[in-house]
């Protein structure tokens, strides 16, 4: 059984939503990735930590982290 999510990969200022499928198997050690999966995450983490965000964008939804100071 699989089913499809989300897994984020932070660098820096960025952070990349990657969708994944996850395996389920009742037999081994699950859930798990595919290794095509796992390449794509690390791919994803190359290019943002060299600021490659043309590449990242091509496999991921890029977002860019702002810091913000709460007034109480």
């Amino acid at each position: 059984m699989s089913r499809f999510i989300k897994k984020f990969v932070r660098q820096d200022d960025y952070v990349a939503e990657v969708d994944v499928e996850l395996t389920d198997d009742p037999v081994g050690w699950g859930p798990y990735l595919s290794l095509s999966d796992a390449n794509r995450l690390d791919a994803v983490r190359v290019a943002l930590r060299q600021g490659d965000l043309s590449s990242a964008s091509r496999l991921a939804t890029i977002y860019r982290l702002t810091p913000i100071k709460a007034t109480a």
